[in-house]
C-alpha cells in the first residue's frame, strides 16, 4: 500500500483566499478587528514576485498579500506567511522583515505581517527580527499562530464554528495519520460529518470539503471506501452537497488538465512560453474559453498571434 505525498501548499493558499476574513478572525483577532470588511479586500499575488523576484516563492511557504481598508479609513496591506513544510527555517524571521519593508517601500502604506507555523518543531517560534549597529536599531515584531498548540485545545476546536477550526483539525490529523491510512480514513469521514453538523453554509461546506479531500490523501482502495461512505451519508441525510462537491472537483480537475495541455502544446510548438501568457491561462476558469484556446494553440502560426487571441478572449470574458 503506497502512501501518496501530501500537498499542503496549494490547499492552504486556496482556503485562505476563500475564507480570508474568517482566517484572520480565527488566528489573528487583533488584525481582524482593525479592518473595515464592508469595503472589501483584494489579493495581489503578483506582489510576491516583485518583492523578491529571484526567490523560489512558495517552495517552503504559502504567501498571500491582500490590500484592505482600515476602520480609520486608511489603506493598508496584509502580508500572510504560512510555513507548511514542517522544517526549521533559520531565515524565516529575516524574510518576514524583508517582505514587510519592501512592501512598505513600494506602496508607502502600513503593512500587517502575520505568520502561521504549521511545522512540527515545538520550540521553533520566530516572532521578531532586529539588528542594531552604531546606535541605530531596526526591528519587526509579528504575530504568530502555532498549529501544534491547538492539539491541546481540541475541545475548543470541536466547539468552534469558524471554518478554520476544521482546517486546523484536518491539518493536524493529516500529520498524525502519516503511514496510518485506516486511521486517516476514519478522521476524514469524521471531519466530513462535522461539516454538516456545524451548520456551515453550502459554500463553506464545498470549500472545506475541498481542503480536507486535498490534504487527507488516501490510498486508492481506501479512497473508494471513502466515496462509498460519503454517498451513504448523503442518502441518510438527504443532502445534495456531496454530489455537488464531487462534480465540482471533477470539473476543476478538467479545467486544470486543459490549462496544462494548452501550455504544453505551446511549449512543444514554440519553445519557451512567456510567463505573462502562462499566468493568464492559469487564471482562466471558463471551460469554453479554454477549449477555444486549446484549438488555437494547435492551429495558430506563432506565439505572438496566440497572445493576441488570448488577450481578445480574456477581454471579452471580462466585458
Amino acid at each position: 500500500m503506497t502512501e501518496q505525498r501530501t500537498d499542503y501548499d496549494s490547499p492552504w493558499k486556496e482556503v485562505i483566499e476563500s475564507f480570508f476574513p474568517r482566517f484572520l478572525e480565527f488566528f489573528f483577532p487583533d488584525a481582524y478587528a482593525v479592518i473595515d470588511w464592508e469595503r472589501g479586500y483584494e489579493f495581489l499575488d503578483t506582489e510576491l514576485q516583485q518583492l523578491e523576484p529571484d526567490a523560489e516563492i512558495g517552495k517552503r511557504l504559502v504567501d498571500k498579500v491582500a490590500k484592505v481598508w482600515l476602520l480609520n479609513g486608511e489603506e493598508a496591506w496584509v502580508l500572510v506567511h504560512v510555513e507548511v513544510q514542517g522544517q526549521y527555517d533559520s531565515e524565516f524571521a529575516q524574510r518576514m522583515y524583508t517582505y514587510n519593508y519592501r512592501l512598505f517601500d513600494r506602496h508607502q502604506k502600513q503593512v500587517i505581517s502575520l505568520a502561521v507555523l504549521a511545522d512540527e518543531e515545538v520550540n521553533w517560534r520566530p516572532s521578531s527580527y532586529s539588528y542594531s549597529l552604531g546606535g541605530c536599531r531596526v526591528s519587526l515584531d509579528f504575530p504568530v499562530a502555532k498549529l501544534l498548540d491547538y492539539e491541546a485545545q481540541w475541545e475548543t476546536l470541536e466547539q468552534s464554528t469558524n471554518p478554520f477550526s476544521v482546517v486546523v483539525m484536518a491539518h493536524l490529523k493529516t500529520k498524525a495519520t502519516h503511514r496510518k491510512p485506516e486511521s486517516r480514513l476514519q478522521w476524514k469521514l469524521s471531519l466530513l460529518r462535522r461539516l454538516f453538523e456545524r451548520g456551515y453554509s453550502r459554500e463553506e461546506i464545498l470549500g472545506l470539503f475541498r481542503f480536507i479531500d486535498w490534504i487527507m490523501v488516501l490510498p486508492e482502495e481506501l479512497a473508494r471506501s471513502f466515496k462509498t461512505e460519503v454517498r451513504s451519508y448523503e442518502e441518510v441525510q438527504r443532502m445534495r452537497y456531496v454530489t455537488s462537491i464531487e462534480r465540482l472537483a471533477k470539473e476543476e480537475g478538467m479545467l486544470e488538465t486543459l490549462k496544462q495541455n494548452v501550455i504544453k502544446i505551446l511549449q512543444t510548438r514554440f519553445g519557451v512560453v512567456p510567463e505573462p501568457v502562462v499566468e493568464v491561462i492559469n487564471g482562466i476558469e471558463n471551460m469554453s474559453m479554454l477549449e477555444t484556446l486549446f484549438t488555437s494553440a494547435i492551429t495558430i502560426g506563432s506565439i505572438e498571434e496566440f497572445q493576441m487571441v488570448l488577450n481578445e478572449s480574456t477581454s471579452k470574458g471580462e466585458s
